[in-house]
């Protein structure tokens, strides 16, 4: 072999694997089942947990660097987004506010620039421990194993999700863990809202069905996949949560067209065009088979109560049942702060300001997390967010040119998972909750970590060691 063709075999090295970063993808794993367990990790105790989990990881990290001698570090760009938004969160804490605009909100005076910065310090140590989990996961996924480990904790535990939802939704329907009655919300799951257990499920079903739709699956394990997924759909669909079922619809939609207009290698000229057009039109029809199967499980598990509620709660005079009231509201506040906002988490205090009814609706979130963006953050904080979302889909689209049919299968799932949520962000505050953000991040790490998670290279490696160990004996 020549010195050229060993210098393109050769990996590039790599840090040890040490128990710490053993612990630590441990820790990352626990971490999704956990939060989602406690109630979405909502309220203050699961709260503190989860930033416990956060410090583990990072005396981990620290561990990890002193053992292996190496400070790992992901050079991935999503991560700048995230620590940008702690920058806006740290300078709306800032007494930068005058006088004249110290008591435009009732209550105790604040000179801050952010009007409620008690629940600023709350959001800034959320986004910071999602930081860390996120950071984490892409520096320390670094290998085939890791990358599918994370991959099966997920799979696995979205099924288990979804049949403990159906199953308490059946027995217990009023109740989370059939202990804790909830009169004034539509609980499911372990879930006090219907909605995020929705936008969770979206995120795991979407895993197996881009591999389904990539071709990823073996022949022997698709029957296996199919019922995972047609689970975890039919659970979505017995939420009866709208944005649920539209982002459903949406994140199917995106995988018909990313897979079934895919670049055909073995093809070309007349024969790539028709082979494309082929795999289109079988996507499709597998998209809509898919879409008349869950429908048609919802039905027989639920009746025609299942899609009833579904459709009984639009109405012809407000389809956004109250929403649009909510959404001028923040309209009005990024008017009226339109640079760095009105502060992280201040929407519930600033509503009444701004209410025109009879003010006895408290609302703490719009129902909109583009619109929050923008009441909370300004057009600074919009920024971040739409630089976040194009990173994103642009690293995550050239991710799926690999040779490696899992990765490629993985990677459009998650993409689909992340488009589907966005796409819920519409209409509901679903990545308010951190557990749901957590599964978030985790998937835009499983579609754009670095090449080392794919295993066509060793393949290839071994190939050629093979073919030169030949050459040599002259075979």
């Amino acid at each position: 072999m020549t010195t050229d063709a060993l210098q393109q075999v050769t990996p590039p090295l790599a840090a040890p694997k040490t128990l710490a970063s053993r612990y630590l993808m441990l820790i990352v794993c626990v971490a999704i089942v956990l939060t989602t367990l406690a109630y979405g990790t909502v309220h203050y105790w699961a709260q503190t947990v989860f930033v416990a989990g956060a410090v583990a990881i990072l005396a981990l990290w620290a561990t990890d660097a002193w053992a292996g001698g190496v400070l790992r570090v992901s050079r991935n760009p999503l991560q700048i987004p995230l620590f940008g938004l702690l920058i806006v969160g740290l300078a709306q804490l800032l007494p930068l506010r005058g006088s004249a605009d110290a008591g435009a909100v009732a209550g105790p005076t604040v000179t801050s620039l952010s009007f409620d910065p008690y629940s600023t310090r709350l959001l800034l140590a959320q986004i910071a421990t999602l930081l860390v989990f996120f950071a984490a996961t892409l520096a320390f996924t670094d290998s085939p194993k890791r990358y599918r480990l994370l991959v099966r904790v997920i799979v696995i535990f979205g099924f288990l999700l979804a049949l403990f939802g159906l199953i308490q939704s059946f027995s217990s329907p009023d109740k989370i863990y059939w202990l804790r009655e909830l009169p004034q919300s539509a609980p499911f799951g372990p879930f006090i809202n219907r909605h995020h257990f929705a936008g969770y499920m979206e995120m795991t079903l979407a895993l197996p069905l881009g591999m389904l739709f990539s071709g990823a699956v073996e022949a022997e394990r698709r029957p296996l996949y199919i019922f995972a997924v047609a689970m975890m759909g039919v659970a979505l669909l017995m939420t009866n949560s709208r944005g649920g079922i539209v982002s459903l619809l949406a994140l199917i939609f995106f995988l018909v067209v990313v897979t079934g207009f895919q670049k055909q290698a073995k093809a070309d000229g007349g024969e790539a065009q028709t082979s494309r057009g082929r795999g289109a039109l079988a996507r499709v029809g597998l998209g809509l088979a898919l879409v008349v199967a869950l429908v048609l499980g919802a039905l027989a598990l639920g009746g025609e109560g299942a899609l009833s509620r579904f459709t009984g709660t639009v109405s012809a005079e407000d389809p956004t049942t109250g929403r649009a009231h909510f959404w001028g509201i923040a309209l009005q506040v990024f008017r009226d702060h339109p640079i760095i906002g009105a502060g992280l988490g201040s929407f519930g205090l600033m509503y009444p300001q701004y209410d025109t009814r009879n003010g006895l609706l408290r609302v703490e979130q719009v129902h909109n997390d583009y619109l929050q963006t923008l009441s909370d953050t300004g057009l600074i904080g919009a920024a971040l967010g739409l630089l976040f979302i194009f990173w994103l889909f642009r690293q995550g689209l050239a991710r799926r040119e690999t040779s490696d049919p899992f990765r490629r299968g993985v990677t459009t799932g998650a993409l689909a998972g992340c488009f589907g949520v966005l796409v819920h962000s519409f209409f509901d505050f679903t990545l308010h909750t951190p557990s749901n953000s957590l599964l978030f991040l985790v998937m835009a790490a499983l579609a754009t970590v670095d090449s080392s998670v794919e295993k066509a290279g060793t393949k290839t490696r071994k190939k050629r060691r093979r073919e030169g160990e030949a050459a040599d004996l002259g075979v």
